[in-house]
């Protein structure tokens, strides 16, 4: 196995769907101008309400990839 260094980002990904779908949402748009994504971290989860209805979720995420 080679060593490999990494770098790591945080990017806050939405939805009005749910956290899962909120991670997804950061992890695919980092995804279109990074390469090499190996793994992430939710770091913190937030949400907005409305009527007393969630509304939108917010999920702070941390990702690592592989520079080349």
């Amino acid at each position: 196995m080679s060593d490999h260094v990494y770098k790591m980002i945080e990017v806050v990904g939405t939805s009005k769907k749910g956290t899962d779908d909120a991670i997804e949402q950061a992890i695919v748009k980092a995804g279109e101008s990074l390469h090499n994504l190996d793994w992430f971290e939710v770091l913190e989860t937030h949400g907005h309400i409305v009527d007393g209805k969630i509304a939108h979720y917010q999920v702070k995420v941390k990702i690592g990839f592989r520079l080349d």
